[in-house]
């Protein structure tokens, strides 16, 4: 049984759900330190001005309080991140992903599902992250064996042996070399003003290739 380990995603790259496709089995880190700047709680989308990164609020402090309720000092398990309402961000979201792709084949298909996201609030990023794949697996037509994880584990432990570890190597500035994944082109709206943008939200495949996206998984 091949398995792969990621990071937790919002609205993940395509990258990230060719793992899940590909995959017997997934696990989701859990436990690792929340890092800014990843794609833990950002999504990076094309428009027509170029590629915008649409990054979720998040509330840490020097006492960041975890899932169980206890005070933790420091840095903060990605389980433990709770979602900040700061800057009216869902609106932006919505309104930054219709304007994009407002015009794009399948947008309006997809609407009413995707919409739910932006309108309802979650507590905690980790588990906000896991519904929306949950969501676009379904969308995807999908059905991956994803399980959170249960303690962090070192990439250089042994218990990892025969697991592939994706957790640093999928990631938007500086991403390590991943010769499983090479980017094909598919249809994109902005193609001819800006040429073919690879690895782009898993939002941006659906939008534009609708049903057709798990060929391209």
């Amino acid at each position: 049984m091949s398995q792969a380990l990621l990071s937790s995603a919002y609205f993940g790259p395509i990258q990230w759900y060719q793992k899940l496709y590909r995959y017997d089995r997934v696990r989701v880190e859990a436990y690792d330190n929340f890092i800014k700047q990843t794609y833990r709680n950002r999504c990076v989308i094309a428009t027509t001005g170029g590629v915008q990164a649409l990054t979720v609020p998040v509330e840490r402090t020097g006492a960041a309080l975890a899932a169980d309720g206890k005070a933790t000092a420091g840095k903060c398990l990605m389980r433990d991140i709770r979602i900040s309402d700061h800057g009216n961000w869902r609106h932006l979201h919505w309104n930054a992903l219709a304007s994009a792709y407002g015009e794009s084949p399948f947008f309006e298909y997809y609407v009413d599902d995707l919409r739910p996201f932006f309108e309802r609030k979650w507590t905690f990023l980790y588990d906000f992250n896991m519904e929306i794949c949950a969501k676009m697996c379904e969308l995807i037509g999908i059905e991956p064996c994803i399980e959170p994880t249960t303690e962090y584990v070192a990439a250089d432990d042994s218990v990892l042996a025969g697991t592939a570890d994706y957790r640093d190597v999928i990631r938007p500035k500086h991403p390590l070399d991943d010769p499983q994944f090479v980017a094909r082109r598919y249809y994109q709206v902005y193609e001819r003003k800006h040429g073919f943008i690879p690895n782009l939200s898993i939002l941006d495949l659906l939008f534009n290739m609708g049903n057709e996206s798990v060929l391209y998984l």
